[in-house]
């Protein structure tokens, strides 16, 4: 892949959504954690804060958005577990990413944070069955409803695309 903005491709949502399908991208979720602490491990301050690609964000903005998004998806798969199909709250995560915090925060807050969201994220995943993969929960920026299923697949990738920006 020669575009560095995707440097894993874009997003295929895979055809196969079942219960047992998710088993493997469930293990990517948890695995990621692992990966991208390894990742950044021998970076220096100065290496964390160039971007992975001109124009794009540093690699320490990488790792703060990756536990913004993560721990905004967190809530949304619970609420779709625990509402009738709840319109969730929507977040700009360009600005997010501008914000102090995700410009200066050492990554290993971040790196701590996403290790224990990931625990009990795969503890809530591991646990669901069949029907629950079928909760869903509607985005107000496209009035769009998704499932727990189409959203599994999504976040593992999602882990693995900003990986491979920490690798560039």
């Amino acid at each position: 892949m020669n575009d560095p903005r995707y440097p894993i491709g874009r997003y295929q949502r895979p055809a196969d959504l079942s219960w047992e399908a998710m088993q493997p991208m469930i293990d990517e979720i948890e695995d990621l954690p692992t990966t991208m602490a390894f990742a950044v491990d021998q970076l220096t301050e100065d290496e964390l804060d160039e971007p992975y690609r001109p124009g794009g964000w540093s690699k320490r903005q990488v790792i703060h958005h990756v536990a913004d998004s993560h721990m905004n998806s967190y809530i949304r798969f619970r609420w779709a577990l625990t509402e009738d199909k709840p319109t969730i709250k929507a977040y700009d995560e360009k600005k997010w990413a501008e914000l102090p915090d995700a410009k200066t925060e050492s990554v290993e807050i971040s790196l701590a944070l996403i290790d224990a969201l990931h625990q009990r994220w795969v503890t809530l995943l591991r646990a669901l069955g069949p029907e629950d993969l079928k909760r869903e929960f509607v985005h107000p920026e496209d009035g769009k409803t998704y499932s727990i299923a189409e959203l599994i697949p999504l976040y593992a990738w999602h882990g693995k695309h900003h990986l491979g920006h920490l690798e560039l």
